[in-house]
């Protein structure tokens, strides 16, 4: 695995994982539903990227 690699958003990501554990009464549906359409394709695309370069 590549030490150097870099998610882009990884402090988002984090901040919404800390969100959903430690908050989740708090959380819209709505929310996650649109990090879900929006955010997750992409993500997804990073780490099929980083694992082909393994």
């Amino acid at each position: 695995m590549d030490a150097n690699f870099q998610f882009q958003n990884a402090k988002n990501i984090i901040g919404t994982r800390n969100r959903i554990i430690h908050s989740y009464d708090n959380i819209s549906d709505e929310l996650i539903w649109t990090i879900v359409c929006r955010d997750l394709p992409e993500l997804k695309q990073q780490v099929d990227k980083l694992l082909k370069s393994n």
